[in-house]
Order: structure tokens, then C-alpha cells, then sequence
């Protein structure tokens, strides 16, 4: 019998902050009537915009972003996930890309500052350079324990090609990851679900991965695809491309069978690496 329902959410914001947050508490009041308990907002959820007006409005979004995570949090009395979103660091030309994971009572659980930037020329055409407007964050990824739910352990989006950062969070416990995101439709479409997938065999952990899809502006389109995947590996839910939700169940009890059914976790060779 499964401990929760858990909720990858899949949107497609734009740089309209407002109607963008009517989205996603959409989303989140349908997951929260179908049962979930843990919910998800995907990487930018607030904006999906230029570099320039992101800039701009970061000091007034990240307020704003808080106050709206903690205000559904309470209101639909889930624990919920802010995927990410820009909090100014004071230069004027720069923010963090953070993460905030709420509690039913709205208290605020643990925060993550996203470490890895995607600065990436893609075949297709289309430039990233996050360094340009992003700081990496200096601190490690958290796990924080959720009473009723599971250990759970907080990455952003490019951070899924860095499988030692997953090892972490697994030595400090976790058993669930959340790995919410931007995916490009370009390396999406070949590197998003075997990554995660990756992450959830290797580490013998659920993965929650809440995810844009669709258009956002100008050439910027993400993969969607937003998924709940089990420690075997097994796609539970998939949102597909349209906004909606990846919802599954989250069996504690079935990350301890599967972690001695296949106890790699236990085969590591530390001292060698």
C-alpha cells in the first residue's frame, strides 16, 4: 500500500508572472483533489521570459514567489515544491536560481540555490548561457525528512547530468529526489527520461520531476514530459506535452525491498574514489 500520492506538475509559463501563477495553482488544486500530498512545480514556474526582464523583476518575484508557494501550501494543505525561481544577489546583473520546498503549515523546509549552469550551444541553433545572468550556488543540495512523507532530496534541471550530486544526496538519506525543470525540446526528446531514469536505478530512489513543455518565447520551447519514476526504474506517470500532472504513489517499504533486492548502493567502493 503506498505512504502518498506524489505530483510532478507540467506547465508552460511565460513572462506573464500573474497568469502564470493562476496556472499552477490550477494544477496544484487538481493534484491536491486527486489525493497528492507532495507537489511539485517545475524549474522558472513564476516567469519563463529574457534575461533582461528577469533581471529586472527579480527582486519583487522572489517575494512574490514565496508568498505564493507558502499561500498554496497552506491552502491545499500539500507540501510543495517552488522548482525555481531568480532571487536578486545585489550586483544588479545577477541572481540565484532557487528552489523552495514548503510545508503543509507553510513553514519553509529546506531552500536550494542551484550549483550546475547550462551553458550550452545546442546543434540546433539556439545558445544558453546561464553564468551570464545566474550564480551557481555554494552550498551542497539538501535532504530534508518530511514527517509522513519520506527523506527527499532537492536538485534543478541541469543538475540531472551530474550523477555525483545524486550520490550525495543519497549518503545523506534520501529516498526520494526532486529534480524539477526546463528541459530543452532539442535534448529532451533523447536525454530527458534515460537521465532520470539513471537517477532513480543508480541511486534506488523515487524521482519526482515536475517540467515546462510547450513554447515559452522567441525560439525557447521545453520537452515537458514531467514524470514519477520508482527505484526499478519504472515510469509511473508521465504528463506528456500538455500542461497537467504526473501523479504515482510513493511506497517507502518499496525503496528498502528494492535497495536488497539490488543492493548496489551497499557495493561501493569508496575508499577507491
Amino acid at each position: 500500500m503506498a505512504d502518498f500520492l506524489a505530483a510532478a506538475i507540467q506547465l508552460t509559463s511565460t513572462s506573464e508572472i500573474e497568469e502564470n501563477f493562476l496556472a499552477a495553482e490550477e494544477q496544484i488544486e487538481i493534484a491536491a483533489r486527486r489525493g497528492a500530498e507532495l507537489v511539485g512545480l517545475p524549474e522558472n514556474f513564476a516567469f519563463l521570459g529574457d534575461d533582461q526582464s528577469r533581471l529586472e523583476l527579480s527582486e519583487t518575484l522572489a517575494e512574490k514567489c514565496s508568498r505564493f508557494l507558502i499561500t498554496m501550501a497552506r491552502r491545499y494543505q500539500v507540501v510543495l515544491l517552488g522548482g525555481g525561481f531568480p532571487v536578486p544577489v545585489g550586483d544588479g546583473t545577477h541572481t540565484l536560481n532557487r528552489a523552495e520546498l514548503i510545508g503543509k503549515d507553510g513553514q519553509i523546509l529546506s531552500r536550494y540555490d542551484k550549483i550546475h549552469l547550462f551553458d550550452v550551444d545546442l546543434p540546433e541553433g539556439n545558445t544558453y548561457r546561464e553564468s551570464a545572468t545566474i550564480l551557481s550556488g555554494k552550498e551542497s543540495p539538501p535532504v530534508v525528512n518530511v514527517p509522513g512523507l519520506c527523506r527527499i532530496g532537492l536538485s534543478i534541471c541541469y543538475d540531472v547530468r551530474f550523477p555525483e550530486l545524486y550520490r550525495s544526496l543519497i549518503d545523506k538519506g534520501a529516498e526520494l529526489i526532486m529534480i524539477p525543470a526546463a528541459f530543452t525540446a532539442f535534448t529532451g526528446k533523447d536525454h530527458w527520461q534515460v537521465l532520470l531514469q539513471a537517477r532513480a536505478i543508480e541511486n534506488t530512489a523515487y524521482v519526482l520531476a515536475p517540467a515546462q513543455s510547450g513554447l515559452h518565447y522567441g525560439r525557447r520551447q521545453s520537452h515537458g514530459h514531467a514524470m514519477v519514476i520508482d527505484p526499478w526504474g519504472t515510469v509511473l506517470a508521465d504528463a506528456g506535452l500538455m500542461p497537467g500532472a504526473a501523479i504515482a504513489p510513493v511506497d517507502k517499504s518499496r525503496v528498502d525491498r528494492i535497495r536488497e533486492q539490488m543492493p548496489s548502493l551497499k557495493h561501493r567502493k569508496k575508499d577507491l574514489f
